[in-house]
């Protein structure tokens, strides 16, 4: 009798240890939602809500002016398909994305592979390379178009001490996209290097000395160790320079205003046009979640071939 008690006691006991550590997790998993849920709930409020409530809008002909509202279908979307200003605006994204993803990250490679030596101004360096990053859009759109004015910029007046023809670059169609462009890129390279380099940071050393052991040369060592284990790395920097390009424009809003001849019109310019200067905004909600699925798209097949790089 005396042994079969102590097994019951000693049983008793264990289940009831068993069930502390559970009410404990579930006091834990409690906080952490009680964390989680005002989070939660600026979300559902200020994005998901909105999202749906455009997703509503863009089968209607909604007009800001009279607030008159009618279901219309998908004509808003048929209507956009053949919308010859809305399909130059999707031409002159991509054209903007595709000479600023390969720069553009080319450039904050080598920046960081620069400033990830230490030497005296390395500090001062990396201040100098990331200054752009933190200044305003405006001031730096405005701060470029006097560098492109004719009469005084700084860059015709480089272009006049080789001889060289000067132009209005933001007056003239061929050329006002390649002036968004280099701002473009100016301004965005600074973050991306710093990206680039946490992440050769966190590649060991020993790798590297390992190489130089077997006789390694520094470019062997950049193809063979540096760009594989950035592969990460990379991915997230393009597919981020990809979104931000595809979505300019507040450069484009203060540098040209689209113009001239709608030659630097991009998709969101476009789409802020419609919304609130045409005051459509049915059309317009409806050309927002077209360019919201391109990018989407876009986005997942980018992270389908990194991925399947990495193998």
């Amino acid at each position: 009798m005396t042994s079969v008690t102590a097994e019951a006691e000693s049983g008793s006991k264990s289940t009831l240890a068993s069930k502390k550590p559970n009410r404990f997790l579930r006091g834990e998993e409690r906080t952490a939602w009680w964390f989680v849920l005002p989070s939660f709930a600026l979300l559902l409020i200020f994005v998901f809500y909105p999202m749906l409530q455009a997703f509503v809008i863009s089968f209607q002909n909604y007009n800001l002016v009279g607030s008159t509202r009618s279901f219309i279908g998908l004509d808003n979307y048929k209507n956009l398909v053949t919308d010859r200003d809305f399909l130059a605006s999707l031409r002159h994204s991509f054209h903007f994305a595709i000479i600023v993803i390969p720069i553009q990250t080319s450039i904050s490679l080598c920046l960081a592979l620069l400033v990830q030596k230490k030497f005296a101004f390395t500090g001062l360096f990396r201040t100098l390379y990331f200054i752009p990053v933190v200044i305003s859009t405006a001031v730096a759109a405005t701060v470029f178009k006097l560098i492109y004015n004719k009469e005084f910029g700084i860059l015709n007046n480089v272009l006049k001490a080789f001889h060289l023809p000067t132009t209005n670059f933001l007056s003239n169609p061929e050329t006002a996209m390649y002036g968004v462009i280099m701002l473009g890129i100016w301004k965005g390279v600074g973050f991306f290097m710093i990206i680039f380099l946490a992440g050769l940071n966190n590649i060991p050393q020993d790798l590297y000395e390992a190489a130089r052991v077997d006789g390694a040369t520094k470019i062997q060592q950049f193809f063979r160790i540096t760009l594989p284990l950035l592969n990460r790395t990379t991915a997230f920097v393009v597919i981020m320079t990809t979104i931000d390009a595809i979505k300019l424009s507040g450069l484009v809003f203060v540098l040209t205003g689209g113009g001239p001849n709608g030659s630097t019109e991009t998709a969101v310019y476009y789409i802020y046009k419609m919304a609130f200067q045409q005051m459509q905004m049915g059309y317009a909600t409806a050309a927002a979640f077209i360019l919201f699925v391109i990018v989407l798209v876009i986005s997942l097949v980018q992270l389908r071939l990194f991925r399947n790089a990495e193998y």
